[in-house]
C-alpha cells in the first residue's frame, strides 16, 4: 500500500516552561483577528449599519461565543457522560475538544444580545459573520491536519493517502485538508462574490442562509471520507454525528434566505 508520509509537526510551536503556544491555539487567533479585519472593512459598504468600531466591540462577544459554545457544544454533543462523570475535563480545553456547531451556536446568542444592546439589525450583523467564517474554519482544519486528528476513513489504494501516527499503520484520507479548502477558499468565493452585490447585501438574511446552506452540504459531503469519532461511530441509516448537526442547518439555511426575500417584498 502506497501512502504520502505525514509531515509530523509539532504540535506545539514553542514552550516555555510550563507556558506552551500551540498550532490549534494560533489557528483560533488568526482565524479571530482575520476575521475582525475582514468584517472591519464590510461594514463600510452600503447599506453601512455598522461601524468599525461597533466590530471591534463586536469581536469580544463573538470570541466568548465560539470558545463557550464551541466547548460546550462539544462537551454535550460528543461526550456528555465522559465530561460529567469528571465535571473540572470540561475546563481542561488544552486536551482539545471543540464543536463547530456548539460554536456557531455561541456566536448566534452573541449576535442575538450585541444586536438588542446596540439596536442594530441582527440579520445584518449575521450576514457580516457569515463573509468571515470561513476564514476561522479554513485555519481551524488546517491546525486538526498538524494535530494529526480527526483523520479520514481508510483508503489504501487512494494516490494521496496518509497514514496519522494516531490512525495506525493504515493509509487514510486526509479529509482535515478536504474541508480546509471546502468551509475556508471554496466557501469563502461563493459568499465573496455574493457579497459584491449590494441588493443582496441590503436583503439581511441572504449570506448567512448561503453560508449555512453551504457549510452544511460540505460538512455532509466530507463526513464520508472522515472516520467517525470512535466513542459514537455510525449513527441511524450510516450517518454520522457530524452529518445530523448539519442538516439543521442546511434547513435553516434555506428559512434564513425565504425570509430574506419575504421581507424585501414587504419593504
Amino acid at each position: 500500500m502506497f501512502a504520502i508520509a505525514f509531515p509530523n509537526i509539532d504540535p506545539v510551536i514553542f514552550a516555555v516552561g510550563p507556558f506552551a503556544i500551540r498550532w490549534y491555539a494560533l489557528a483560533y487567533v488568526a482565524g479571530l483577528f482575520g476575521g475582525l479585519w475582514y468584517m472591519r472593512r464590510l461594514v463600510q459598504k452600503p447599506p453601512a449599519l455598522m461601524t468599525p468600531e461597533h466590530v471591534d466591540d463586536f469581536f469580544l462577544w463573538a470570541m466568548l461565543g465560539v470558545i463557550l459554545g464551541g466547548r460546550l457544544g462539544y462537551v454535550l454533543f460528543y461526550k456528555p457522560a465522559e465530561y460529567f462523570a469528571d465535571p473540572i475535563t470540561i475546563l481542561q480545553t488544552w486536551n482539545g475538544g471543540m464543536s463547530f456547531h456548539g460554536g456557531l451556536l455561541g456566536v448566534i446568542l452573541a449576535i442575538m444580545l450585541f444586536a438588542r444592546k446596540y439596536k442594530i439589525e441582527q440579520w445584518y450583523i449575521s450576514d457580516g459573520v457569515a463573509c468571515v467564517m470561513p476564514i476561522g474554519l479554513c485555519f481551524g482544519r488546517i491546525a486538526n491536519f498538524i494535530n494529526g486528528e480527526l483523520w479520514g476513513r481508510v483508503a489504501p489504494d487512494l494516490p494521496w493517502a496518509m497514514v496519522f501516527p494516531s490512525g495506525g499503520d493504515i493509509p487514510r484520507h486526509p479529509s482535515q485538508l478536504y474541508q480546509a479548502f471546502l468551509e475556508g477558499p471554496v466557501l469563502f468565493g461563493i459568499i465573496w462574490l455574493l457579497s459584491r452585490n449590494e441588493g443582496i447585501r441590503r436583503k439581511p438574511g441572504i449570506l448567512t442562509g448561503v453560508f449555512l446552506i453551504g457549510y452544511g452540504a460540505f460538512r455532509i459531503a466530507d463526513e464520508f471520507f472522515r472516520e467517525p469519532d470512535a466513542h459514537i461511530g455510525f449513527l441511524a441509516m450510516g450517518f454520522t454525528m457530524g452529518q445530523l448537526l448539519s442538516v439543521p442547518m442546511v434547513l435553516f439555511g434555506i428559512y434564513c434566505i425565504w425570509r430574506a426575500h419575504n421581507a424585501a417584498r414587504k419593504a
